[in-house]
């Protein structure tokens, strides 16, 4: 039976980074300053009180809540069961500890390879550009990393780049974190810079929430050194419901399209959040329309605090079969589980194992 961790039990030493001091505060530092981070504000704003969220958690010092204001903009009022606030909210549930839920879901401590830089894949590479995010999302599968013994952006980046030198089969450079826009368009353009100088990287690929979160983040300096480096690039944005993405985020995805990036979204599978083809469907067209491509739908890597988001494997199958049966193939995203220790993340197969699988229940 899942039992509750007592709060003395809790480490604080994988506490994200935070947002780094880069002057001058303006623009969307400003924002990401003045994001929300009290659970009683943030349910006074949605005009919640304490009693209609019976779950919510206002001790959050293992995993802070953090969330930008216009996001909280884009939820709707007076809605314990809101897909935006679920994401968001710390609720009771994140305390229970649950059999095969873990703090490092994908064992990425052992990729590390240097500081900050993970090896996980043949021909790509990850590097932790920031140990900060814009929002902190609950079913994270970073949410208990040690950040503070990742940090390739801490002294320069001297090893990152070293490493990357010595290994002629790395094509891409994925960028990740935390969330890399969080770092500084200086630190950024720097490592970029050192990255695209060395012959056989082709790839730069950044993984990112902040454009949905916080699409003033796309200004023009960080168009700047994306649009003007050699490197063939790809942004892959983080949406998981339709009503994230509106004309402000939308107007941020097309300046990222043309400044050259190619855009695609991965989503991971949320019980309460996006577990409705109406949903996902939604989702997929609300993408298309603003210039992003449905990429993964991930089911959720079991981190310790997640379980309450679960959605098991053949529901899954299932929501993604009822999709194909509604919009055209390339706005299905690809159904994939990632597995410790594997090459590759896993695809599942709902057009085939489970087509034959109804088409068999038909028959019986």
């Amino acid at each position: 039976m899942p039992t509750m961790i007592p709060r003395t039990e809790i480490s604080t030493a994988s506490l994200p980074a935070p947002i780094a001091a880069d002057p001058p505060v303006g623009g969307w530092r400003r924002s990401l300053r003045q994001a929300v981070s009290s659970v009683d504000e943030l349910l006074s704003l949605l005009e919640l009180g304490r009693g209609r969220v019976p779950g919510a958690d206002l001790l959050t010092s293992d995993f802070p809540l953090r969330v930008p204001r216009g996001f909280v903009r884009r939820m709707r009022k007076g809605d314990p069961a809101d897909p935006l606030l679920l994401q968001v909210l710390p609720r009771a549930e994140e305390r229970l500890e649950v059999e095969g839920f873990v703090d490092d879901p994908l064992d990425e401590d052992r990729a590390a390879v240097v500081p900050g830089l993970l090896h996980k894949y043949h021909g790509r590479v990850l590097v932790m550009a920031s140990g900060a995010c814009g929002v902190h999302c609950r079913y994270c599968f970073r949410r208990h990393f040690p950040y503070h013994e990742h940090q390739a952006w801490g002294h320069g980046w001297g090893r990152t780049v070293e490493y990357l030198k010595s290994q002629p089969s790395v094509e891409e450079v994925i960028l990740s974190g935390g969330d890399p826009l969080a770092a500084s368009d200086d630190r950024l353009s720097e490592l970029v810079t050192e990255i695209a100088a060395i012959p056989h990287v082709h790839r730069l690929r950044i993984h990112s929430r902040m454009p949905i979160v916080l699409p003033e983040r796309v200004d023009d300096d960080l168009l700047g050194w994306l649009g003007s480096t050699r490197l063939r690039t790809v942004v892959v944005v983080h949406a998981n419901h339709g009503r994230e993405i509106d004309g402000e985020v939308a107007a941020a995805l097309r300046r990222l399209s043309a400044c050259g990036a190619t855009l695609l979204n991965q989503s991971v599978l949320l019980r309460g959040v996006n577990d409705r083809v109406d949903v996902l469907l939604d989702l997929s067209q609300k993408l298309f329309a603003s210039g992003v491509m449905p990429y993964y739908l991930h089911l959720m890597d079991r981190v310790r605090g997640g379980a309450h988001f679960e959605v098991d494997e053949q529901t899954a199958e299932d929501l993604v079969w009822e999709l194909m049966q509604q919009v055209s193939g390339y706005l299905v995203p690809r159904l994939i589980r990632e597995v410790p220790g594997v090459g590759a993340k896993l695809p599942l197969d709902p057009a085939g194992r489970t087509r034959m699988e109804r088409s068999h229940r038909s028959h019986c």
